[in-house]
């Protein structure tokens, strides 16, 4: 069984490499009150500075044989806001997009996005899902226009409860059919830590023909009365069958005992090991995305650490065996 693990977005290892700066709307509202061009310029920069850094950190995990990584939703500020809706961002940075898309094809990467927490597709408002198919369509350009295929997935949550979860779930399923053929094929849906269990994810996976990605943190927090992970495993573990993808699970710890829901800056192996005794009864491979606080030094960290396990044996920084 091999074991790849990989990162969210950010490296505390790298100095000056932010794929997320930021411009905020007021920001460019307020420069472009004075000066219109500058204000579209400073966006345009900052969108180019963190394309840039994201070539430096997937060429970071290359040379750390990282071969899964997570690109960050905020790569390009305001992409999809209604007053830059003119801004052909994709046109004017494709260059450097296909760059990124090459590179990850030729390093074998397995790469994905996480749309941020207000896209939603089960929501109830006419406006949030044409906001929400914007956003997911906007993710799925970017992968486009780094030539990669619908392998290169989006991960998302089910949404909102909205005071009566079977109803929101049966929302999911109405929405679903409203989104593109583009958005569809590339998502995979996750379990939340707060209104929508593995089960629930599970049930509308299986309805839609869609992968599961299982967050075992989320499942600690928030999981039904009778919803074990002997369960969930093998059902999580066959939404990827017609896939030519690993099943992935993201894996955290928590902060502390009074705060179950944050994430801990590293993550504890006896937390995810009893979970990867479990998966290797199947004889599947799996990829793991470390969402620790510290980033790639806590999976750095996680890796070694597991190495001290019974079965267990290292085939370099950010790969596992496990026999």
């Amino acid at each position: 069984m091999l074991l790849r693990f990989g990162f969210v977005a950010m490296s505390v290892l790298l100095e000056n490499c932010s794929p997320s700066r930021a411009v905020t709307f007021k920001a460019y509202s307020s420069l472009r009150e004075r000066d219109p061009g500058a204000a579209l310029d400073k966006v345009r920069q900052t969108a180019r500075e963190n394309l840039l850094n994201t070539l430096r950190l997937i060429r970071h995990s290359a040379a750390n044989n990282v071969r899964v990584y997570r690109f960050s939703s905020k790569i390009i500020p305001l992409a999809t806001h209604p007053e830059l809706s003119g801004w052909d961002y994709i046109g004017e940075l494709k260059e450097t997009l296909g760059e990124i898309g090459q590179f990850v094809r030729d390093r074998g990467m397995r790469v994905s996005f996480h749309p941020d927490h207000y896209t939603l597709i089960n929501t109830p408002r006419e406006e949030v899902l044409e906001a929400s198919i914007r956003d997911f369509a906007h993710h799925c350009r970017l992968l486009e226009a780094m030539g990669l295929d619908a392998r290169a997935k989006l991960v998302t949550h089910v949404g909102g409860g909205y005071g009566d979860r079977e109803k929101s779930l049966q929302q999911f399923l109405q929405n679903w059919e409203r989104l593109p053929r583009l958005i569809t094929d590339r998502i995979t849906l996750e379990n939340d830590d707060r209104t929508f269990t593995a089960r629930d994810v599970l049930y509308l996976a299986e309805k839609l023909g869609l992968p599961v990605v299982l967050d075992l943190h989320h499942h600690l927090c928030h999981r039904d009365g009778g919803s074990s992970l002997e369960e969930i495993t093998p059902r999580f573990l066959n939404t990827w069958r017609d896939t030519e993808l690993s099943p992935k699970i993201h894996t955290s710890s928590p902060r502390g005992e009074k705060d179950r829901r944050s994430h801990h800056d590293y993550v504890d192996p006896d937390h995810l090991y009893p979970f990867l005794k479990l998966a290797r009864e199947y004889g599947q491979d799996l990829d793991v995305m470390v969402e620790a606080k510290k980033k790639d030094q806590a999976m750095f960290r996680l890796v070694k650490d597991l190495c001290g396990f019974p079965g267990i044996k290292k085939i370099d920084e950010a790969n596992l065996e496990f026999s």
